[in-house]
């Protein structure tokens, strides 16, 4: 078993004499920054890791996993040196940025995101995030007038293990794999819980002539699809056929809570139904924010881009301090191409939460479209001072280079 970061790490001045190997990716930096910072500390960066690699150091913006779904070639070959009784420390990210006292560099790490962030950042749209959220896949850290706002790391660690098991990898394998990572980055159970909930989402399910039934319980399911996609035999019978659909549809029932049953069928794709499922929300609770925001986000998928931007503001009639509500309408003026009625819905948001880094950012988007370059800079400086690194941080820099240059022309020559 690898070494547990002790006293002896987090009190060394230095990394005099340590021949240091990185694998996965650092959150925080770029491999070869983190190489150059061993070098200034005293110690020897290298590619590969062997019997001289005294320190082998995890980087945590997801799981060491390759495609194959087994841990990393340099996290085994480090697993079978210490084995063979080398002194080589098997650390994470954060206790190498501690043990270099860059505090700044390790908060990084630790940063919290919106759904949109984490969308630009991982490359997976919002509505899926939310799905996560939804079904307990990741937990948000907090929640600031209903923005939710997740750990990067968890979001991460979902999409790596949901890859993994779309790519065809066994749950079992992807077990044991994150079962054999070293504890010290493990920490708690949360990866194996996040597999168990991405394994469980789907389960396999006959069609027949009378519709759905789970082959097991021998339960028949709530089918929203029409028969009429349904091919006949010569007989006239129906095919039975196998498919995968969640698991959670269960049986069609009279006092459903209709919009559980439209996020679900939201994240199924099945939009024309969800859409169904969320107006009989709507006629259930007529005055929830949740469910006009729902309403929403709906009607955007399908194209209605009006009357998702009605319901919108029908969510924030509800709740005026409902910030991706206002995002959105904000959004959705600036597609339109309504640019004052989107910068005055950015300019709500910063009110309910003047740290909002996204609504600082978008604002600055109309405010160069109307040409008030001056004050598009301030706002991209203040998104730049709450998320340095964030996802559109190199835009907002070239952005604000862009107006620099522009205000502070050459002198002409005499």
């Amino acid at each position: 078993m690898p070494r547990k970061v002790g006293h002896n790490l987090q009190s060394s001045p230095c990394l005099q004499g340590e021949r240091v190997s990185f694998t996965g990716t650092l959150a925080s930096m770029t491999h070869a920054a983190a190489a150059d910072l061993v070098a200034q500390n005293g110690g020897e960066a290298s590619e590969h890791v062997s019997r001289q690699t005294t320190m082998l150091v995890i980087g945590e913006e997801g799981w060491p996993l390759e495609d194959s779904g087994q841990p990393s070639v340099k996290l085994q070959h480090a697993l079978r040196w210490q084995e063979a009784g080398a002194e080589l420390q098997i650390v994470n990210e954060s206790d190498f940025l501690a043990l270099l006292d860059l505090t700044e560099h390790r908060d990084e790490v630790h940063r919290l995101y919106t759904p949109a962030m984490l969308s630009s950042l991982l490359g997976v749209s919002t509505h899926v995030i939310r799905s996560w959220a939804r079904k307990g896949l990741i937990r948000s850290v907090k929640q600031v007038h209903r923005l939710p706002y997740f750990d990067f790391r968890e979001v991460s660690s979902a999409r790596r293990l949901s890859e993994l098991l779309q790519s065809g990898i066994p749950r079992r394998e992807l077990e044991e794999s994150l079962q054999r990572l070293p504890e010290v980055l493990r920490g708690e159970a949360r990866p194996l819980e996040q597999l168990e909930l991405l394994a469980r989402d789907h389960t396999i399910v006959i069609r027949d002539r009378f519709g759905l039934v789970n082959p097991v319980s021998g339960q028949r399911l709530f089918d929203f699809e029409g028969e009429d996609d349904e091919e006949e035999h010569h007989d006239g019978s129906t095919p039975t056929s196998i498919q995968l659909i969640p698991r959670n549809s269960g049986a069609a029932r009279l006092d459903r809570d209709w919009l559980v049953e439209g996020c679900r069928l939201y994240d199924a794709g099945q939009l024309a139904e969800a859409l169904e499922a969320f107006r009989l929300a709507a006629m259930d609770s007529p005055n929830s924010a949740d469910v006009q925001f729902q309403l929403g986000e709906c009607l955007y998928r399908l194209g209605n881009t009006q009357g998702a931007l009605e319901r919108y503001y029908s969510a924030v009639e509800h709740d005026n301090e409902f910030l991706e509500a206002w995002t959105q309408i904000g959004c959705l003026h600036k597609e339109l191409g309504d640019f004052a009625a989107a910068k005055t819905a950015f300019e709500v948001a910063l009110h309910v939460l003047p740290e909002y880094p996204e609504a600082h950012f978008l604002l600055a988007e109309v405010l160069l479209e109307t040409d008030e370059q001056d004050e598009a800079a301030l706002h991209l400086e203040a998104y730049l001072e709450h998320e340095f690194r964030g996802p559109w941080s190199e835009i907002a820099r070239q952005r604000l280079e862009q107006i620099r240059s522009t205000s502070c022309p050459e002198p002409l020559p005499f």
